[in-house]
């Protein structure tokens, strides 16, 4: 394999004179001096022959016609990850001013680009189906269990409208405990399969989202066993009355379904209903009617060929390209109003979005901020909450973390596991810094935290100090009782360094210092390493002569001596045994077991050095808006349920920029989400006229 360090080399070259070539008309940037300075050691005479790159040769191709790689250059450039570290450096302002000429490139490119048709089709989640079936009938009850929902609540503790989150909260763990999966729910429905996250992305990503025939015909019985199910009576179903109760009378029967129908089908299918399909549904029921079922069975019979149509489980714009210009503009908004509520609240829009979207005013900046004020003091935000923290956190691979228990006794207790009440640790955290509309920075820094009696016993030195911890009953299974507890000492707290995070990305036996440098650069700096070799290795698990007396940092070193491996470790490594500290359970040590001390010092983007976990910490905080692009993307990418492009990148800044403005907190993060030209507009050629919002500019 080509050396990989060369290869960077190579790669940030070529890709520096491309844009040097299209920037230096118009930027006064000493590019020549920068690249005789920073390359031409490595790529002129017989090191740019092994390099693959002569700088004396015209280098041609143009960046404006090659976003993909003007991405990847500015990423490199802007995390200080090229030049390497044993080649000479830019300065700052050198840096910057490249940086701008770049971002200048990328906008004449994304301006340059067509207008995309926008994501492929595809279904509901498993998540949402439940959600969306549950608003459509107004249930009182479960329509199914939903494991991939980590976090349980008792006693309705989650009330955004009040702006502050109770100080005890009552809580349970659904994938971890059986009596977290007991609650009440229509009898005789099986729910499909549960929807797997794409790789460093979301459960909801379109291209995931496929429906085979197979499928298809799930949802057919799935629909029919919902409005079937014993339990699917006037007790639990809120709209019986308007939607299945017979009437006293019936002069006419397709009148009347009609009217029923009508309001039912267009929130199910999001859009004013056409005639022609309702005249369809009515039919079907008044068929029905004809062949002597009750009025209540062919009106159940008809909500269930809802649930299984298109229009209900797919979720997509539809491309200007078969829309005219009025249809377009109509469309717009209604596809507007579905997007922003199952970013939100995961389920259809309710009458107020659909009264905008009708009205054509939704797009308008202040009716859409408005709509997301109100949606975020919405109860159903805890659907949000329930699904976007967990999967950004990756909390599910806590599930399958089996440490060994002959050397972590303590994470085992009776039957159970401490993951029980590590899981809702961080999600605690998240749906706090959401409801009070705290910054951003919290997450990684908290000043407080919510904890269980037991959690406080498993972190052991790094537990709330006696005179600020509430009493807690450590044993608890079912329903357990987290307190809100400040955090004195700043190894704990925030979502780094929490014990569930510590103890996914550890293995039976160790910590691994290069799965926590990935998980820190995938979820904190949205900016996943590539996956390993095939053919590197595993470090073995027992130790044996001088291996037994090397820390894990020497025995790692190993893995940097492969040039293709080099590069990544470099960049991950250091974000990785900054975690050192905190072993496989996320207790504290100073030292590792052969009595070596744990180092953890290292440097964040070749600027913040650190030697402690609370240093390490400082230093994220230093590059919070690099935290808050990330957050932004990942956000955003949920949002739109797909991958980004990078003629989105500009929108994530724009986003990131705006965060910072206010003091970077959450609310305003999620609205400047909505409020981006990718969300609000949406991926239609033809748009109607929009609002400009407030320094609406690259």
């Amino acid at each position: 394999m080509a050396d990989r360090i060369r290869w960077h080399r190579a790669f940030f070259v070529a890709l520096l004179v491309c844009a040097c070539r299209q920037a230096s008309a118009q930027e006064e940037i000493p590019l020549q001096r920068l690249l005789t300075t920073h390359c031409s050691q490595c790529h002129t005479g017989d090191e740019a022959h092994a390099s693959d790159v002569d700088l004396s040769d015209t280098v041609t191709g143009s960046l404006s016609t090659r976003p993909e790689l003007l991405q990847k250059l500015l990423g490199v450039i802007d995390r200080r990850e090229m030049p390497p570290d044993d080649a000479p450096q830019p300065t700052s302002a050198e840096r910057s001013q490249l940086l701008s000429a770049l971002r200048a490139i990328e906008r004449d490119a994304i301006a340059s680009t067509p207008a995309s048709d926008g994501p492929p089709l595809r279904r509901m989640t498993r998540f949402q189906y439940h959600n969306a079936v549950t608003d459509l009938f107004d249930l009182k009850c479960a329509v199914f269990t939903l494991p991939e929902k980590l976090m349980r609540g008792y006693r309705g503790y989650f009330k955004p409208e009040t702006g502050t989150m109770a100080d005890v909260v009552h809580v349970g763990n659904r994938p971890l405990g059986k009596s977290q999966l007991i609650e009440p729910r229509l009898g005789g429905v099986a729910a499909f399969p549960q929807d797997l996250r794409a790789e460093h992305g979301f459960d909801n990503q379109a291209d995931h989202l496929s429906l085979s025939p197979l499928l298809m015909e799930a949802f057919v019985t799935l629909g029919e066993s919902i409005t079937r199910s014993p339990d699917f009576t006037s007790k639990n179903v809120g709209v019986w009355d308007a939607l299945f109760a017979p009437p006293e009378e019936i002069e006419d029967p397709a009148c009347e379904i009609r009217a029923r129908l009508t309001p039912f089908l267009s929130q199910a299918f999001r859009e004013p209903i056409d005639a022609p399909t309702l005249d369809r549904y009515t039919n079907y029921a008044v068929a029905l009617l004809a062949e002597d079922h009750d009025f209540t069975s062919s009106m159940k019979s008809a909500t269930a060929a809802a649930l299984a149509s298109p229009r209900f489980l797919y979720l997509h714009d539809r491309p200007a390209s078969d829309l005219s210009e009025v249809e377009t503009a109509e469309h717009h908004g209604f596809a507007l109003a579905s997007r922003l509520s199952f970013f939100l609240w995961g389920s259809l829009p309710d009458d107020e979005l659909l009264a905008h979207a009708a009205a054509g005013d939704l797009h308008l900046p202040d009716i859409l901020n408005a709509e997301v004020t109100r949606m975020l003091t919405n109860r159903k935000l805890k659907r949000f909450c329930d699904s976007f923290p967990a999967q950004w956190l990756q909390l599910d691979r806590l599930i399958s973390s089996v440490p060994n228990r002959d050397l972590y006794p303590q994470f085992y207790f009776s039957k159970y596991r401490d993951s029980m009440h590590m899981m809702l640790e961080p999600l605690l955290l998240f749906e706090t810094v959401l409801v009070e509309n705290l910054p951003i920075t919290q997450l990684i820094d908290a000043e407080f935290t919510y904890r269980s009696g037991h959690l406080e016993e498993a972190y052991g030195e790094l537990a709330t100090p006696a005179e600020h911890r509430p009493p807690g009953r450590p044993g608890e299974v079912a329903e357990l009782t987290f307190h809100r507890v400040p955090i004195v000492d700043r190894r704990g707290g925030g979502v780094i360094t929490n014990a569930a995070v510590m103890t996914m990305t550890s293995g039976p036996d160790r910590t691994k210092p290069i799965t926590r440098g990935a998980w820190v650069a995938s979820v904190i700096f949205n900016n996943p390493p590539p996956p390993p070799p095939a053919d590197v290795p595993p470090l073995p698990e027992h130790l044996t002569g001088d291996d037994a007396q090397r820390t894990l940092r020497e025995r790692l070193a190993m893995h940097r001596e492969r040039s293709d491996c080099r590069g990544c470790h470099e960049r991950i490594d250091p974000l990785g045994f900054a975690l050192e500290n905190y072993d496989a359970i996320g207790t504290w040590r100073d030292q590792y077991e052969n009595g070596r001390d744990v180092d953890a010092a290292g440097e964040l983007f070749h600027a913040s050095a650190f030697r402690t976990p609370v240093e390490f910490k400082q230093a994220i905080l230093q590059e919070k808006d690099r935290f808050t692009e990330a957050l932004a993307g990942h956000l955003l990418a949920y949002g739109l349920a797909r991958d980004l492009t990078p003629s989105d990148a500009p929108a994530v800044r724009r986003i990131a920029r705006r965060t910072k403005a206010d003091g970077y907190r959450m609310q305003t993060l999620l609205r400047e989400v909505v409020l981006s030209e990718p969300f609000r507009i949406g991926p239609h050629a033809t748009q109607p006229q929009v609002a400009q919002h407030a320094g609406d500019h690259p």
